[in-house]
């Protein structure tokens, strides 16, 4: 068949498998089917670009790479809203409406307020032209490459009667499923996690890379339509004609006649809320029509036919009816609060349904450690006040030491033996978290250390994953990263088993039928020839994050040489402190270790590096530190690093007293700016390190 034609018949059929999935909720194939087919089109295109098109479904998958983002003036300023949290001033609002339209009869339309990312999308010819964050409301930078990575935003719009041009605006947003698994990589790689599902979706829209936003499954909710003739007559006739169009309209919206149903509106909505998947902080108040909308116009600052109603966090009472105690990973061992509503301070634990905040039922919340417990005060039976606000998490913000008196209470006594092996438990010096030091047998630690070296920046072994991992843990097939060489199809074929999830009661059935196992072998398989770096950082060595597996991969070259490194040639490596040298020197010392690191040699897994060593340009950086934030013209991150370093320079993790220089490039982070500023640190531009090591 000619290939053009078999890109455009294929485009068609995903655009329509995408269209049904996104707009009517329906799978016409399965998840494996679809990727397949983009798989196919990515292929032939790939072939034959001369036929690739801007439009193209696979433009959704990403990969290009932006070191710059253009600023790029709004076609239509992008205005605030009015906020209020109170509902006379709603009815004020009403007022001023009321007086604008002198007596005319009108309708508002009410809409969930969504936190997320503004962001204005432009349209010609029915084509996805331009993607802009808000900025500073009149201009913003150019994210096109990125925001065609939302799976839900029609990159053609095919309707008969488009307006040649129009402007499309939404919230760009990370649904509570994609922002939890995004702090769990976070967490897992020793990387700060995000504070909110807002937060992560402002960055993953500003990444560099392309196909990194489109792995973390954005979404948008769109709810303005802008052109220059006046295409629709109000805001209900153009959210449901861009519904029509293809575009995700939220379906939460409704109009109402009176202020007064809009006041139920945002009562109904203060619960409902929290059922949805993703997060939201109000409602927004609009005027139905357009031409009404233009009459009663605008201020400096925000127009007057709208007003956004922000929810207050809720904040209730709660009884502490017991403390679990978590162990990690790394051995950490995390205090959790068990709680119940003031009801149910004698109801068997069993039958709590916990306290309704926002929503939902909370029966659990993190008391993070030991110093947290005694800051707070808190004790068994204590009523606590807890709050669920723009953080997923709930969290214990005091206790009413006034009911105290009333009930019996005990101190909450942090365990000295870990409570899943009884090894008991050490707190270094200057840290706040007991852990568990058994690294090598006690068992939340043993699985924890194979689904860490499984990790997509670890070993990549993205054929397994925690379900599959707790199957094969349970029945004994894996204990040690090691244990993963020796499975074969004989001992994967045909194991299930069904795990309930504690707080949902959901099952989910876990099968390894002859495909699972298949793709598993392979992807064990081709773990070999993952480089040094990942291997170190999948050896779950405590405090050795990517970063750290990395600069230790690069000065050490083998993990032979890294095992029989001493205290001082350790921290000899820049960045390398004391704590990781300490720590790589009790992981190398246990025998469990040294027989894992010699499995996985024999199983072929690679224990040195390729990487060919720094050629020294000149020693002009000697003895100066460095950190680089924001994006660069003339190089990428990793080859401004590796300038810095082949001419004497060191790089550093973050901001402090010990910093040289700040290397700041567009769009660096503020609070790294700010703090350099305060500490006196110099602030250089690319144009000023060239200069620095005689470039031009």
């Amino acid at each position: 068949m000619d290939p053009e034609k078999q890109i455009d018949d294929l485009s068609r059929k995903i655009d329509h498998y995408n269209f049904r999935y996104y707009q009517d909720s329906v799978s016409e194939i399965s998840d494996y089917d679809f990727d397949q087919l983009l798989k196919q089109l990515k292929d032939l295109e790939d072939k034959h670009p001369e036929f690739k098109k801007s439009d193209s479904p696979t433009q959704r998958v990403g990969g290009t790479i932006t070191k710059n983002f253009a600023t790029v003036y709004h076609r239509y300023p992008m205005l605030s809203l009015d906020n209020t949290y109170n509902e006379q001033e709603l009815r004020n609002f009403d007022d001023r409406v009321k007086r604008g339209l002198d007596g005319e009869e009108y309708e508002y339309i009410c809409e969930l307020k969504f936190d997320g990312i503004s962001l204005s999308f432009t349209y010609e010819d029915g084509v996805l032209v331009r993607g802009i964050t808000r900025g500073d409301g009149s201009r913003g930078d150019d994210i096109t490459n990125n925001v065609k990575t939302i799976r839900s935003l029609p990159l053609r719009v095919k309707a008969e009667g488009l307006p040649p041009v129009f402007e499309i605006r939404g919230e760009g947003f990370m649904p509570y499923t994609s922002f939890q698994k995004l702090n769990d990589e976070m967490d897992t790689l020793g990387e700060n996690q995000y504070a909110n599902p807002r937060n992560a979706a402002s960055g993953s829209f500003k990444l560099q890379d392309s196909a990194e936003t489109a792995r973390r499954n954005l979404d948008c909710y769109i709810y303005s339509f802008l052109t220059d003739d006046n295409h629709f007559k109000s805001h209900e006739e153009s959210l449901l004609g861009l519904k029509k169009w293809g575009f995700n309209i939220s379906p939460g919206w409704r109009k109402v006649q009176t202020i007064d149903e809009v006041i139920e509106f945002i009562h109904e909505w203060e619960d409902k809320r929290v059922s949805l998947p993703l997060a939201t902080d109000g409602i927004v108040v609009k005027i139905n029509s357009f031409e009404q909308q233009r009459e009663l116009g605008f201020t400096a600052k925000s127009p007057r036919w709208a007003i956004s109603f922000k929810y207050k966090a809720e904040n209730k009472p709660a009884i502490l009816r017991s403390v679990n105690f978590q162990v990690g990973r790394t051995g950490a061992v995390t205090p959790v609060a068990n709680l119940a509503d003031v009801t149910e301070r004698d109801v068997d634990y069993k039958k709590v349904k916990g306290v309704h905040l926002s929503g939902t039922r909370v029966k659990r919340a993190t008391l993070h450690n030991a110093n947290e417990i005694l800051r707070l005060d808190i004790r068994i039976g204590d009523t606590v006040f807890v709050e669920k606000s723009g953080e997923i998490i709930p969290k214990i913000t005091g206790v009413d030491l006034e009911k105290r008196a009333e009930f019996m209470t005990q101190p909450v006594e942090f365990p000295t033996n870990c409570p899943e092996c009884g090894t008991a438990l050490l707190r270094n010096e200057g840290e706040v978290a007991f852990f568990c030091p058994n690294d090598s047998h006690c068992p939340p630690q043993l699985k924890g250390r194979i689904e860490h070296y499984i990790h997509r920046k670890a070993m990549n072994l993205d054929s397994l994953g925690e379900g599959k991992i707790e199957l094969l843990f349970d029945l004994d097939l894996v204990r040690t990263p090691a244990d993963l060489y020796d499975l074969t199809e004989e001992k994967l074929l045909g194991l299930e088993k069904s795990i309930v999830n504690e707080e949902t009661g959901k099952v989910k059935k876990i099968s390894f039928r002859e495909k699972t196992v298949e793709n598993i072998l392979k992807g064990i398989e081709l773990s070999k020839t993952v480089p040094f770096k990942n291997v170190l950082f999948a050896l779950g060595i405590r405090f050795v994050g990517a970063t750290v597996a990395e600069k230790l991969a690069a000065y050490f070259k083998s993990i032979e040489a890294i095992k029989s490194a001493t205290y001082d040639q350790l921290t000899a490596v820049p960045e390398i402190g004391g704590r990781i040298a300490m720590s790589i020197e009790s992981y190398f010392s246990v025998p469990e270790n040294q027989v894992l690191v010699e499995r996985l040699k024999t199983a072929g897994v690679q224990m040195e590096s390729d990487e060919k060593p720094v050629e020294v340009e000149s020693d002009l950086l000697e003895g100066k530190t460095f950190v680089i934030s924001g994006v660069f013209e003339n190089f990428e991150r990793d080859d401004l690093k590796n300038k810095i370093e082949v001419n004497g320079g060191r790089i550093l993790s973050g901001v402090s007293g010990k910093l040289n220089y700040l290397l700041a490039g567009a769009n660096m982070g503020p609070a790294k700016l700010e703090k350099a500023r305060k500490l006196g640190v110099t602030i250089l531009s690319e144009e000023e390190f060239l200069a620095m090591i005689g470039g031009e």
